[in-house]
């Protein structure tokens, strides 16, 4: 845990129990503060109470003895109309922030030169988030990772020179954190998303532009206009990185053919490394290397961190072997965006498809049609998916992921292709069959290891 020593002898309040909620209470109460929590759900409320939390109704408290509003991430700060509990904080002047900005202020005042990767984007936050700590474990740093990938920043051992934080971050966690300075600061990419939440692109890609403008060392991916834009504002130490074949961008990094280069000297080889498949990966891989290489992680260390990275679990996860047929787990994918990159990563694909289907359903994988042996499709998206993939893929209606599985297996294995792919990657949300993307996940897993 990391007390919240920089609050002691405050009043503070609280809104929402979920874990990084709990998390940032205990941290609150350690360093002295006192906390007043709140949260919509009387479940979550209650299960706070029994863990010897103070919990009152926010409405009826007396606002002017708060020092700071603290606001779980998922709770709305601006759009698409504020929270209630941000109108009373403003209307009694006392601040909002969040668990990353009160992680901040412990680092400033503790210990200032801590190192502290922060990473986000629209795409590709967690493998990035999870390679990083990985290569920089591997080579034997003491890392703590966090943040949007899982684990509460407050959970995490505190800021030391001696440790290295790695935190994946979200707009909404970005917004509530407004002395953000970290040692390298990482931006993928941006594409649309949140916009419920931001109001427009412009607001959701100056909220990620905060992570490279306040870093030591700025970290961009430039094969978007957004992203290429925001590097030219970038006045400080900046490492430019661009995939090959998306734009034209000038960058110090390019990756391309699963090498990454640097000039023309290759600084990481790719090939090979199941988890790290598909021109996303390489500019994961890419971005992964220009950040550990600050910390001095390079040559065989850096090549021995990549190939042992394991990848994410959901996350064209490669869950199994029978004979040639390899089986992939991208249950994450649940709209047609990310299930392009799977898609673009494999050929001779056996595709499990379907779900609740997302707006413009898989219509924009067209041309990656001539990549899919054949589509076994599931749940609720069936019908309008069988009038896309007609006289273009051929398919099969399955109902459930346990039909498909098992067909999809038995096609496979009949191919003749040299590596044919059974792929889950849904294109849709789970909810028509399962409760959320991970139990769909673990089933097909599951599955698979059912088969031999």
């Amino acid at each position: 845990m990391t007390p919240a020593t920089t609050f002691a002898g405050k009043k503070v309040a609280l809104f929402g129990l979920g874990g990084s909620g709990l998390a940032t209470v205990q941290a609150l109460k350690a360093g002295g503060a006192d906390v007043i929590a709140w949260d919509d759900s009387p479940e979550s409320a209650e299960r706070a109470r029994q863990q010897g939390i103070t919990v009152a109704d926010l409405r009826e408290a007396d606002w002017s003895g708060f020092s700071s509003l603290v606001l779980a991430p998922g709770v709305p700060l601006t759009h698409p109309e504020p929270h209630w509990t941000v109108g009373l904080a403003k209307a009694a002047g006392v601040e909002i922030i969040g668990d990353i900005e009160i992680y901040c202020r412990e680092r400033a005042a503790h210990a200032p030169d801590a190192p502290f990767v922060a990473i986000t984007g629209t795409n590709g936050k967690s493998t990035t988030t999870a390679l990083i700590a990985h290569v920089l474990a591997s080579a034997g740093y003491d890392v703590q990772m966090g943040g949007n990938i899982g684990t509460a920043i407050l959970s995490l051992q505190p800021p030391s020179r001696e440790r290295i934080h790695v935190v994946e971050l979200s707009t909404f966690q970005i917004d509530l954190t407004p002395s953000l300075k970290p040692s390298a600061g990482v931006l993928l990419n941006l594409t649309p998303d949140h916009l419920d939440r931001h109001g427009t692109m412009e607001n959701y890609a100056a909220i990620k532009e905060r992570v490279v403008q306040s870093a030591d060392l700025a970290i961009v991916g430039v094969d978007d206009a957004y992203c290429e834009a925001i590097a030219g504002r970038r006045s400080g130490p900046m490492i430019r990185v661009h995939v090959e074949g998306h734009g034209q961008a000038q960058a110090e990094l390019i990756a391309r053919d699963a090498k990454v280069f640097e000039g023309g000297t290759v600084l990481a080889d790719l090939d090979g490394i199941g988890s790290l498949r598909g021109a996303h990966n390489w500019q994961n891989a890419a971005v992964a290397a220009a950040a550990v290489r600050a910390f001095g992680v390079e040559g065989e260390r850096l090549a021995a961190g990549l190939k042992s990275f394991p990848g994410l679990a959901h996350r064209m996860e490669q869950v199994g072997r029978r004979g040639r047929v390899l089986f992939v787990n991208d249950s994450k994918a649940t709209n047609a965006d990310s299930t392009e990159k799977a898609l673009t990563a494999f050929r001779d694909i056996h595709w499990i498809v379907g779900g609740k289907a997302k707006e413009g359903g898989i219509t924009p994988l067209v041309p990656l049609f001539d990549r899919v042996a054949h589509a076994y499709l599931i749940g609720a998206s069936s019908d309008a998916f069988a009038q896309t993939l007609d006289g273009r893929v051929p398919y099969t209606l399955c109902g459930t992921l346990d039909v498909a599985t098992q067909k999809a297996a038995e096609a496979a294995a009949a191919s003749e292709a040299a590596e044919p792919v059974v792929l889950l990657s849904p294109a849709c949300a789970s909810y028509d069959q399962f409760r959320n993307f991970e139990i769909r996940g673990d089933r097909f897993r599951e599955l698979v290891r059912a088969l031999g």
